[in-house]
C-alpha cells in the first residue's frame, strides 16, 4: 500500500507582494502556515511523503521546510521527492538560487524529471506527476482570483482528481 502523500504548489517570487524579500513578514507567515500544515498532514493523516515541483518561491521554501521538519523529533520517516519539468530548468537562475536548488537535490529521497525540453507540456507533466502520486494538495494560492497559471492549473487539476487542497492565501497566510 502507498503510503499517504502531500504535493504542493504556489507561485513564483514575483507574484507575491515582496518579490524575493523572504525577510518581509507576510513571506515569514506563509512558511509558518506552510510548515504547520505539513506537521499536521504528517500527525494527523500519515503523510510521509511531499512533492515539490523545483520552482523559485512556494516550491523552494516547501523543499527547505519539509527537509528542516525532517530533522525533527517524530519526523524523520518523512521523504522529499524533488519533481522538475526538465533538466537544467534552472540554467537562468541567479547563483543563489541555484545553490539553493543544488541543496534540496542532494538532501532530497528523489528527484524526478518529468518532461524531456523547456517547453509547456513539462511543467504541465511535472504538474500532474505531483498530484497524481499525492492524496492532498497544499496550494499557496487566492482561490478566488483565478489568475492563470501554472498554480492555478494544478489546482484544478487536483479537484478534478478529488483530491483534499489547503489553500494558504499569498497575501494574508490564512488557511481554508
Amino acid at each position: 500500500m502507498r503510503q499517504a502523500a502531500c504535493a504542493v504548489t504556489g507561485h513564483r517570487p514575483s507574484r507575491f507582494k515582496f518579490k524575493y524579500s523572504e525577510d518581509y513578514s507576510l513571506c515569514k507567515k506563509i512558511k509558518r502556515a506552510m510548515l504547520e500544515q505539513f506537521k499536521r498532514l504528517h500527525d494527523e493523516q500519515g503523510v510521509c511523503r511531499y512533492y515539490v515541483g523545483g520552482a523559485l518561491g512556494v516550491d523552494m521554501w516547501a523543499g527547505e521546510l519539509i527537509l528542516r521538519l525532517k530533522e525533527q523529533p517524530g519526523y524523520g520517516d518523512i521523504e522529499l521527492v524533488v519533481v522538475v519539468p526538465f533538466e537544467g530548468h534552472d540554467a537562468k537562475w541567479d547563483e543563489r538560487s541555484k545553490r539553493r536548488m543544488a541543496f534540496l537535490l542532494r538532501m532530497c529521497s528523489d528527484c524526478v524529471v518529468a518532461g524531456k525540453e523547456d517547453c509547456r507540456e513539462s511543467y504541465i507533466k511535472r504538474n500532474c506527476y505531483m498530484v497524481d502520486h499525492s492524496d492532498y494538495l497544499v496550494a499557496v494560492y487566492d482561490n478566488e482570483r483565478n489568475l492563470r497559471s501554472g498554480t492555478m492549473q494544478t489546482v484544478r487539476y487536483a479537484k478534478k482528481q478529488k483530491h483534499s487542497i489547503i489553500f494558504i492565501h499569498p497575501d494574508t497566510a490564512s488557511v481554508t
